[in-house]
């Protein structure tokens, strides 16, 4: 069969659910719902933590990074999910399907840096509380946020610029409801063990890295607060921690199970299941986990609407 990754004219047909066609309907129920939810928890987030002076510190600076994230992530999959589980269009061009895929690993690469950042932050918080104010300074904070965003950029660009460089063969078929790496490699003409490798490293570099760094820090965390004598302070440092803990498993459970498996292993439809996960249930969490363990953001939630309230 002919390669046709050169042809930007051709494109690709989004096989998605349609393999599944009486879940359609109630994937796209639930999946308008928890897009819904996603957009309004990750935009209020941003929104009290622009308003409130109280919520002027790093964690909801790098909080803040994390729901812009999460809308942007579930924007560049879920409207596209939507129409094809509706049956209106599932085609995608070249052009499309090579951007998506770019934009996807862009995000999720800068998500996997951004919460090494984040447990880093509590690391400090907890570990060196006397010192927190000075090591976190303003301008540390943010040029961990830029070295983030261009870490995550330059893992996409060279993951995708590897994607583009292999010739692809067969039908027009993606079984998947976006443009994702495993099921591209699916469609390589040749072998494509030296790419793959290169691809696995880089993949390993930004998953299997940050995460070794976040269980180290949460070693160092919980070693600390075992230290404190206090009940209540102990509960404090663990609730702090604990959401962020949670968001960290739920990411990379999801994304390693995705990206670190063999091509050859890897099966298309569990996979479009466990996407599910980390494109809609996981940025959708995020908020939640957020703001119900924490009493900074219901004070500031309730102080911004009793001066809604006030003014009306």
């Amino acid at each position: 069969m002919g390669s046709f990754n050169t042809s930007f004219g051709e494109g690709f047909i989004l096989v998605g659910f349609s393999d599944w066609p009486q879940l359609e309907l109630i994937l796209f129920v639930f999946i308008s719902i928890f897009y819904s939810l996603t957009l309004f928890g990750n935009t209020t987030i941003i929104a009290l933590s622009q308003l409130d002076p109280r919520l002027h510190t790093p964690m909801y600076f790098f909080l803040c990074h994390l729901s812009f994230l999460d809308l942007c992530y579930t924007t560049s999959t879920v409207p596209q999910l939507l129409i094809n589980l509706s049956g209106i269009d599932r085609t995608i061009s070249y052009g499309g399907c090579v951007a998506q895929l770019f934009i996807v690993l862009a995000l999720g690469s800068i998500e996997s840096m951004l919460l090494v950042v984040m447990a880093f932050d509590r690391y400090a918080a907890v570990c060196r509380p006397l010192h927190y104010t000075t090591i976190m300074h303003p301008l540390l904070c943010l040029s961990l946020a830029i070295a983030a965003w261009v870490g995550g950029l330059v893992n996409s660009l060279i993951q995708t610029s590897l994607m583009m460089a292999m010739p692809l063969c067969g039908l027009h078929y993606l079984n998947h409801f976006f443009c994702e790496m495993p099921v591209f490699l699916k469609l390589a003409c040749e072998d494509t063990g030296g790419t793959e490798a290169k691809m696995f490293v880089a993949r390993a570099i930004i998953l299997v890295f940050p995460a070794a760094l976040i269980l180290g820090s949460y070693a160092h965390i919980v070693r600390a607060v075992l230290r404190i004598k206090s009940m209540a302070g102990r509960r404090k440092a663990f609730g702090t921690c604990g959401s962020h803990l949670l968001v960290v498993s739920l990411f990379y459970g999801s994304t390693i199970y995705t990206y670190l498996q063999p091509t050859g292993s890897y099966s298309e439809g569990k996979g479009k299941f466990v996407a599910l996960f980390y494109t809609i249930i996981t940025p959708m969490f995020n908020p939640l986990i957020y703001t119900l363990r924490n009493k900074d953001v219901k004070g500031a939630l309730k102080k911004i609407l009793g001066r809604g309230r006030n003014s009306g």
